[in-house]
């Protein structure tokens, strides 16, 4: 029982650090644009000059 009395302030520190991380993720604009990494994957922007893009 008495490590109970480490592990419960060891866990509500380890809570703080990731709500103050999270927080800090919003506040530096972290999560402004959720679709714009998905949607870059999908179109290639290199033009590397061969074919004509069709494919085959």
């Amino acid at each position: 029982m008495s490590v109970l009395i480490y592990l419960i302030p060891i866990a509500l520190l380890l809570g703080l650090v990731g709500l103050v991380a999270f927080l800090w993720a919003l506040r530096t604009g972290q999560f402004d644009d959720m679709e714009g990494a998905a949607n870059r994957i999908l179109f290639d922007e290199d033009d590397d000059g061969f074919g004509d893009g069709k494919g085959g």
